[in-house]
């Protein structure tokens, strides 16, 4: 029998060694599951062609994406003080427009629409670089870890460098003099990884909303997993980051 005990001897990738060992334990845990299932008296069938094997949940604590846990929470947080009478919300991720919209009607445009079916919820295609609204109409919207995909290709639009910043001008373009504008993207130095996301600088993005209010600036840090989300963050803070997650509420001058 083959014992696996160094991958270096191997030649084996540690992530793979380690899925590797997990999947014989998976076999052993299997068979003494079995035979315990059966002395209770088997009430589902237990075969080895239904597996599911998952691998390196066994933590101590839940493993979680900070970014996607904790910037819909805190946009939640502001929608529940400012109390909009609609919110419009532009490709976010799907779990916020979803619970968001037991609680505030949410119109949801997506370059790719998703249909969903629920209450107080429209989803329709929608397109950043012209989204279909008049101009200062919106009192509340939210683009929360988006922007930095748009030009890249990722999700079938068209190559284009300044793809972020037309998006970002449209933005600025419909929201309403006095409206909120959640807007959240990857914060840390200045790179673009093609074909995935751009990360951008503090400077960079309050630049961009020069003639916005900037009323909070929440920073999800690397270290998130045990410090959790900065509400009141500082540039410093956020030029620190490799990967951070910048969470900036503008108000429309």
């Amino acid at each position: 029998m083959l014992k696996i005990t160094d991958p270096r001897r191997l030649k084996i990738p540690l992530a793979l060694f380690s899925k590797i060992k997990a999947y014989f334990g998976l076999k052993k845990s299997f068979r003494r599951f079995k035979e315990l299932s059966k002395r209770a008296g088997g009430r589902f069938p237990v075969s080895w062609d239904d597996i599911f094997f998952i691998a390196n949940e066994n933590t101590s604590n839940t493993i979680f994406d900070v970014h996607y846990v904790y910037h819909p929470a805190w946009v939640a947080r502001i929608l529940v003080d400012i109390k909009p009478k609609k919110h419009i919300d532009i490709s976010s991720t799907l779990h916020f427009c979803s619970i968001i919209s037991a609680f505030i009607p949410v119109d949801f445009y997506d370059y790719r629409p998703a249909f969903l079916n629920l209450s107080n919820l429209t989803s329709k295609r929608g397109d950043l670089m012209a989204l279909p609204f008049e101009d200062g109409s919106v009192e509340s919207i939210s683009c929360m870890h988006v922007i930095e995909h748009v030009g890249l290709g990722r999700y079938g639009d068209p190559l284009d460098p300044d793809g972020d910043l037309k998006a970002i001008k449209e933005l600025k373009r419909v929201t309403a003099k006095g409206g909120s504008l959640l807007f959240v993207v990857p914060m840390g130095q200045p790179k673009i990884m093609f074909n995935a996301h751009r990360i951008y600088s503090y400077d960079q993005i309050v630049s961009y909303f020069d003639d916005f209010e900037l009323k909070q600036f929440a920073l999800i840090p690397d270290n998130a997993a045990t410090s959790g989300i900065i509400l009141e963050a500082t540039k410093a803070q956020a030029d620190k980051q490799s990967y951070g997650c910048g969470c900036f509420w503008f108000v429309k001058k």
